[in-house]
């Protein structure tokens, strides 16, 4: 999916929310446990309750590699349901050496039809640049994240700045808007208007809405550009909205609602 193709869906839809496939099986509803494929019947459902207020689906892998063999056709089955004018995201985090990082991509862009995949930018350009070899495929860069662990590193000053921001001055000479974005987390709105100034045409993904409490304002008022550049994330929030039958009104009524959030923060940034 190309920028102009997202940003049209994020018109339409008046929305920049995408909703995390996190699903784990402990926590999806009881009854769902006697399906031949628990995970995939419960994104199925999520999928269908929510994809015309959304604009991209996240899996996050680890909840599907956890299960073996079993997981894997959970995560091919939810690719598969997923309609084809929606943004998917591996949130797989990988990063390695070039050849290595060659198969990751193969793994999330041709094996499993993802538009892209997060990387770890630690390992540096020959661990990043194997990613941007697939045509009309997305490198999502980790550069400022959402969890307390962040300030380990990603805050620390290099050179009279912090290292999340040479992580972005860097990788704005690999990849172009229309190929790469940045992570940025909601719980720190400040880190995402410093990233915006430096990538001002990119879009940033940003996780820690919802449950980890960040302000969808706050991320609007930092990070919002002229054609929005903005995925903001929510997970935990939406598919656990239920845990009895009525899962997918509750899942849809908690998506509604950020969407509706979301139409006014557009509508304010965008028209002013």
């Amino acid at each position: 999916m190309n920028r102009e193709d997202l940003y049209s869906q994020i018109r339409l839809k008046s929305s920049f929310l995408c909703i995390g496939l996190d699903t784990d099986i402990r926590k999806i509803p009881a009854f769902l446990l006697k399906e031949k494929n628990p995970v995939a019947t419960f994104n199925q459902a999520i999928v269908e309750a929510t994809h015309d207020l959304c604009v991209a689906y996240k899996p996050n892998i680890a909840f599907y590699e956890a299960m073996g063999s079993q997981g894997w056709k959970s995560l091919e089955k939810t690719v598969d349901c997923i309609p084809p004018e929606l943004f998917t995201i591996a949130d797989a985090k990988r990063g390695d050496i070039g050849n290595t990082s060659e198969l990751y991509a193969k793994t999330f862009f041709e094996y499993l039809p993802f538009d892209a995949v997060t990387v770890s930018p630690y390992m540096g350009a020959d661990s990043i640049l194997p990613f941007l070899a697939f045509p009309d495929k997305w490198v999502i860069l980790l550069a400022s994240t959402s969890n307390p662990g962040s300030l380990d590193f990603q805050h620390l000053k290099l050179e009279g700045k912090p290292l999340y921001q040479h992580v972005v001055e860097k990788a704005l000479k690999w990849g172009e808007p229309d190929r790469l974005m940045f992570v940025a987390g909601a719980t720190r709105p400040e880190v995402i208007g410093s990233i915006r100034k430096l990538a001002p045409d990119h879009f940033l993904l940003v996780p820690g809405i919802g449950a980890q409490g960040g302000s969808l304002a706050e991320v609007s008022q930092h990070g919002m550009n002229s054609s929005c550049g903005l995925l903001v994330n929510a997970s935990r929030s939406i598919i656990y909205a239920g845990s009895e039958k009525d899962f997918q009104q509750k899942a849809r009524k908690a998506a509604l609602t950020l969407q509706r959030e979301m139409e006014d923060m557009m509508h304010y940034h965008l028209l002013q």
